[in-house]
C-alpha cells in the first residue's frame, strides 16, 4: 500500500473526522490516525449529546456559531438521523456572573450587535415558561430560539461513514503516533502500525494535544476536566427543557454553574441530562481520566436539580463522563494555529486545540482543512491564534 499523503490528520473524534471529510470533498489523499478506535469515549467527543448556541459574550464567537449553522444544513443532508434537535437556548442567573461560558449581559450586547432575535426573561418569566423554580428574583435570562441539542455520537458517526465511502480517505485506528521526523519538507510518521510520510500535517488529538506536539518540541499550557454529567427521569411527562445554563457564583468548591439538555428519543428517553459547568479538582494530564465521574459534583447537581427543577426525580439513574481540554490563556477559548515558527515547516503544520467546540463540528473541519491545503482560509481565526508568546518550546 502506498503510505505517501498529501495530508496527515492525527486525531480521529469529531473535529478530526470533520476535517478528513472536507479534505475528502477536495480530494486530497489522506490518511486519518486515531490513536484508540473511532467513536470512542476516552475522549472529548465522549457522551452522545452536546449544546449548539448562539448566544457568546464576544461578537467573534456569535458570528462563528452563525457560520457553523449551513455546515451544519450541509452534513444532516448525508444522514436519515437528525442530527440538531433545534429547542433554543436559555440563559440565566445572576447577571453579572462571569464564567467558562461567558456573561449573559455580554451575550446579549453581542446578539444585539449581530442582529441576532432573541428575548429577555425576568426571574418569574423563565419559572412559568421553562419549569424551574425557586429562582432569585435578581435573577435574568434570555432565550435564543436557534439553540439545540446536538445528536453528537450521529454526529461522529455520519462524519466517520462518510470518511469510509471517500476513496481519498484512510482510516487508521489503534494507531497512536510515536514519532515525526521530517526530511526536507517532507514529514515522516511513525506508529506501531506502520511509517507514512506526506506534505501537510493537521493535529487534532483533543485533550492529547500535547502528545503529539511535544514530538514538534513544543507544547501549550492546559488544564483538564474529567466533566461528570447526571440523568434524571421525567416524574412528569409535560415537563421539557431547552438547553439552558445557569451562571451563579461558586460556593466553596461548589462551582454552582450548571447546565442541561432536554430528553431526547437517542439519549435515554424520558430523562433530562444535566450536569455541572465546573469540576472540583482538574487534571494534571489527560491519562489520569476516570470514566467514574466525581460523586461530589454529582451531589452538587442533584442538589441544585431538587431545589429549581420541575417535574424529575431528585437522585440521578444514569451518570457519565466527559474529558475536556481548556487553554489557561485568558480569552482563547479555542486554540486554532500554524506551528510556531521555530518549528520546521511550520507553515505545513496546522494545529486545532482546546476549548468547547462540538457545536462547530463540521465548519471546524472545513477551516482545518483550508489552512491544511491553503495556508489560509476565509474565515477569521485571529482571535484562536497563539503566535509565539504562546506556544512553549521544549
Amino acid at each position: 500500500m502506498d503510505n505517501n499523503y498529501d495530508v496527515i490528520v492525527i486525531g480521529g473524534g469529531a473535529i478530526g473526522l470533520a476535517t478528513a471529510y472536507h479534505l475528502g470533498k477536495r480530494k486530497a489523499k489522506t490518511l486519518v490516525l486515531e490513536q484508540f478506535t473511532f467513536v470512542n469515549q476516552l475522549g472529548s467527543s465522549a457522551g452522545v449529546s452536546r449544546q449548539f448556541r448562539i448566544p457568546y459574550p464576544d461578537e467573534y464567537m456569535v458570528q462563528m456559531a452563525l457560520d457553523a449553522q449551513p455546515y451544519w444544513d450541509e452534513l444532516e443532508k448525508q444522514t436519515d438521523t437528525k442530527l440538531l434537535d433545534k429547542v433554543g437556548t436559555l440563559w440565566f442567573g445572576d447577571p453579572d456572573v462571569q464564567s467558562t461560558e461567558g456573561n449573559i449581559k455580554e451575550a446579549e450586547e453581542a446578539l444585539k450587535a449581530l442582529n441576532v432575535p432573541y428575548t429577555s426573561l425576568t426571574s418569574k418569566q423563565i419559572e412559568e415558561q421553562y419549569h424551574f423554580k425557586n429562582l432569585p428574583e435578581t435573577y435574568t435570562g434570555l432565550f435564543q430560539p436557534d439553540g439545540a441539542s446536538i445528536n453528537f455520537k450521529a454526529t461522529i458517526e455520519t462524519l466517520l461513514e462518510q470518511c469510509k465511502k471517500d476513496t481519498s480517505i484512510r482510516l487508521e485506528e489503534d494507531s497512536p503516533v510515536i514519532k515525526i521526523d521530517q526530511i526536507g519538507k517532507t514529514f515522516e510518521i511513525t506508529t506501531p502500525k506502520g511509517t507514512y510520510t506526506c506534505a501537510k500535517l493537521a493535529i487534532i488529538p483533543g485533550p492529547y494535544i500535547n502528545s503529539v506536539i511535544n514530538l514538534l518540541n513544543f507544547k501549550i499550557e492546559a488544564t483538564y476536566w474529567n466533566m461528570s454529567s447526571a440523568y434524571f427521569k421525567k416524574t412528569d411527562p409535560k415537563a421539557q427543557y431547552p438547553t439552558w445554563f445557569v451562571f451563579q457564583n461558586a460556593i466553596g468548591e461548589n462551582g454552582n454553574q450548571f447546565y442541561g439538555f432536554p430528553s431526547v428519543d437517542w439519549d435515554h428517553p424520558e430523562y433530562i441530562r444535566v450536569a455541572p459547568d465546573f469540576v472540583i479538582t482538574p487534571l494534571k494530564e489527560p491519562g489520569d481520566r476516570s470514566l467514574i465521574p466525581n460523586e461530589q459534583e454529582l451531589a452538587y447537581t442533584a442538589d441544585w436539580v431538587k431545589d429549581h427543577m420541575e417535574g424529575l426525580d431528585t437522585e440521578p439513574t444514569y451518570t457519565s463522563t466527559c474529558l475536556i481540554a481548556l487553554s489557561k490563556i485568558p480569552n482563547k477559548e479555542l486554540l486554532i494555529d500554524f506551528a510556531p515558527k521555530y518549528v520546521p515547516n511550520h507553515e505545513n503544520i496546522v494545529v486545532y486545540a482546546t476549548g468547547w467546540a462540538a457545536k462547530f463540528t463540521p465548519f471546524l473541519g472545513k477551516i482545518m482543512s483550508d489552512l491544511a491545503l491553503d495556508g489560509h482560509t476565509d474565515f477569521d481565526i485571529s482571535p484562536f491564534r497563539l503566535g509565539p508568546q504562546f506556544f512553549k518550546a521544549l
